[in-house]
C-alpha cells in the first residue's frame, strides 16, 4: 500500500496559493483516478484507490502545514506503511514555477511541513516530489506573504504543467520506477 499526500493548508483563505500545490496535485491526481478526496479520516481528507493495481491513499493533511506529520503518522500507523511507501508533495521556493525534482528522501530543508512528518514517523527515509514555486521577489517581503499569496495566471500555467508531469511520476513511484521518474521529470 501507498499513502500520496498531497501537502497544503485547509480553508478556503488558502486556496490555490503557492504553499497549496500539494492539495492542487492531489486532487488533480484524485480526479485522473476517478475518485473524490472526501472522507475525513487522520485528521485529513482522503480517497482509497488504486495505481497499477496496487492500493493507495491520497491523503491532504487538515492539520495545517506545520502539523502534516500528525495525520501521515496516525495513517502509516493503522496501515502499516513503510516511510518508502510514503509519497510526499509540497512545495519548494528554491526551484522555479513549472519545475520539480524528486528525490527518494533527505532532511526537511527547512520545509515545516516535511520536518513535521520526519519528526512523526521517525523518518526522513520517504521519497518526495518538490514543484517548485519560485523565490520570494525582494529580501524586504515576508517568505509568509510570498508562500500563502495566490498562484497569477504566469505562474499557474508553470505550475500546472509541473502538476501533470508529478502525475505522471507519482505513477512510475508507486510502480517502483523512482530512478525512472528521476530521469524524466526532474529539473
Amino acid at each position: 500500500m501507498f499513502l500520496i499526500v498531497g501537502l497544503g493548508n485547509p480553508g478556503l483563505k488558502y486556496k490555490n496559493t503557492k504553499h497549496n500545490v500539494g492539495f492542487i496535485f492531489a486532487d488533480e491526481l484524485a480526479n485522473e483516478l476517478g475518485v473524490k478526496i472526501n472522507t475525513s479520516k487522520f485528521n485529513a481528507l482522503i480517497a482509497q484507490t488504486s495505481i497499477s493495481g496496487k492500493k493507495c491513499i491520497i491523503m491532504k493533511p487538515q492539520t495545517y502545514m506545520n502539523n502534516s506529520g500528525l495525520a501521515v503518522a496516525q495513517a502509516t500507523n493503522f496501515y502499516k506503511i513503510p516511510p518508502e511507501n510514503v509519497l510526499v508533495i509540497f512545495d519548494d521556493i528554491s526551484i522555479e514555477p513549472g519545475k520539480l525534482r524528486i528525490r527518494r528522501k533527505g532532511s526537511s530543508g527547512g520545509h515545516n511541513g516535511i520536518k513535521s512528518i520526519i519528526e512523526h514517523i521517525k523518518s526522513q527515509d520517504f521519497p518526495r516530489i518538490k514543484l517548485g514555486i519560485g523565490g520570494k521577489p525582494c529580501d524586504d517581503y515576508s517568505l509568509a506573504d510570498f508562500v500563502l499569496s495566490k498562484i497569477d495566471k504566469k505562474d499557474g500555467e508553470e505550475i500546472n504543467r509541473a502538476i501533470n508531469d508529478s502525475i505522471k511520476a507519482s505513477k512510475l513511484i508507486v510502480n517502483d520506477e523512482i530512478e525512472r521518474a528521476m530521469n524524466l521529470y526532474n529539473c
